[in-house]
This record gives structure tokens, sequence and C-alpha cells, in this order.
């Protein structure tokens, strides 16, 4: 295998997909290709972003379909892209079980916070920094981290701290999050699963 075929999945505005983009772009990722882009939500401007950077995408609607047919279209998708790595970047719908174990150690997600610290069930997108502020934490930051059968569960990849600032706001830390660990540390792991995979010749 010269690269690992990459399929990101998202559900939003796709900051963290522009990121792992601009990573390849640069370089950056030399051992991995993004191949496909998937969206949960037809409307979600992360296609809009895929389509900028000449990446296929598609929407894989959740809203109006049980989990088995949301996980068939999305299964679809993945094995007509032969895709190797599923990154979930910003990626908000549930994945079951049985979808996880058919793709072991080959989903990386990236979550807004030092984990095992506010993660879990109901922490996700501002959620996150809102809790931070809440406890008054003095360091936050964002982990990526292989998924597994257990959420937020699985093995971490990487991890870098950011400050709490005084005055900070929700949407003030969450940006500082994305601009100073996730858009980092994102391409960074995805490069190291890539290359592994790379160098198993799987």
């Amino acid at each position: 295998m010269n690269q690992a075929r990459i399929a990101v999945l998202v559900s939003g505005g796709g900051t963290n997909l522009e990121a792992l983009l601009n990573a390849q772009e640069a370089g950056n990722i030399p051992h991995g290709e993004i191949v496909v882009v998937l969206s949960s939500s037809a409307g979600a401007y992360a296609l809009e972003r895929a389509k900028n950077h000449g990446v296929p995408g598609f929407a894989v609607p959740r809203k109006g379909h049980s989990q088995a047919e949301f996980e068939s279209g999305l299964t679809e998708r993945l094995t007509e892209y032969r895709v190797d790595i599923i990154v979930l970047a910003g990626f908000l719908s549930i994945l079951s079980e049985d979808f996880v174990r058919r793709w072991p150690d080959r989903i990386l997600n990236v979550h807004p916070s030092l984990i095992p610290a506010f993660c879990g069930k109901g922490y996700y997108g501002l959620k996150v920094h809102e809790e931070a502020l809440r406890r008054g934490v003095k360091v936050t930051g964002a982990t990526v981290h292989l998924v597994n059968e257990i959420p937020d569960g699985g093995r971490i990849l990487l991890q870098k701290a950011v400050e709490v600032l005084p005055g900070d706001t929700p949407e003030t830390l969450q940006r500082r999050v994305m601009e100073q660990a996730e858009w980092t540390l994102l391409p960074q792991a995805v490069e190291l699963a890539a290359q592994g995979l790379t160098s198993a010749g799987t």
C-alpha cells in the first residue's frame, strides 16, 4: 500500500475537515489521501469545502432513516471508495458497536477536551467548553483517539493542552481549542495512522 485511503465523516461546517485538506495539500499527510467526504446532513457546509478542494463529497442523511439504513449507506460509500481509515471530524451521529467492529483500529475521532475530562454522553461541541468553564478548569485541550465499542473509549493517539483564559466564553474557548489543538493534532494523528497501515502493508 502506497497511501492509506481516508474518508472524513462530518455533520456541520467542516473546519476540522478544512484543516485536514490543507495539511494534505501542504504535504503533511504523505502516507494518506482523503478520497471521500461523507456528511450526515445534506446541508452541511463541509460538503462545499470538499468540493472546493476537489474531493468527492456525499450526503448520507441520518434524519428519517433507521440506524441500520444509515450505516448501510455509509458502508456502501466507504466500500465504493475502498476506504482504509475513517476520520470523525465533527461527526455528531452515533455509530453502532457493529459498525465500529467492522473497522478495528481504523476509526479516528477528535474530541474537544483532554479525555477522560468532559467526554461521554452529552459532551459534544460547545457543551464541552461550557462545562469546562462551569467547572473552572485552568487547562483544557483536545484529544484524538481510536474509537472502539465504548463511547469515547479506545486508544489515545495524541493530546494537546490549551490554556483557559480569564474572560473566556464557550465560543472563544472553542475557537482557541480548535486553532491551537484540534487543527494541529488531527493531521498529525491521521498521518500516524496512515503511516502505520502503509508500513504494515495492509
